[in-house]
């Protein structure tokens, strides 16, 4: 969950004119990342959870995209892309591990 409220202080600097497109859609990746591994995790089979993790690894992408966005249009500063980046890598490879494993045991 520190990811999301990264973003939501990083889309706190966005311009006026952003708070209801790349803003919003970037907070709303964030949160679909948090609550579809919190509902994976409620559901009774590993390859329903794997399932809720795919879809938090897509919100991961779509935030990348997004992060890529928001820095090619200097909404953020270089230091605050790498930061959040690597957080996001992290993110991403953790999820694609846990897939695997999870799509393993069947």
């Amino acid at each position: 969950m520190s990811f999301c409220v990264d973003i939501y202080q990083l889309c706190q600097h966005f311009p006026a004119h952003e708070r209801f497109a790349l803003s919003n859609q970037m907070e709303r990746a964030a949160v679909s990342i948090a609550s579809n591994i919190a509902e994976g995790a409620s559901r009774s089979t590993d390859m329903d959870f794997a399932h809720f993790l795919e879809i938090s690894l897509g919100s991961a992408f779509e935030i990348e995209t997004q992060l890529n966005i928001a820095n090619a249009l200097h909404y953020i500063t270089p230091d605050e892309y790498e930061k959040v980046k690597a957080k996001l890598i992290e993110i991403q490879k953790g999820l694609g591990k846990f897939i695997g494993i999870l799509r393993q045991k069947k």
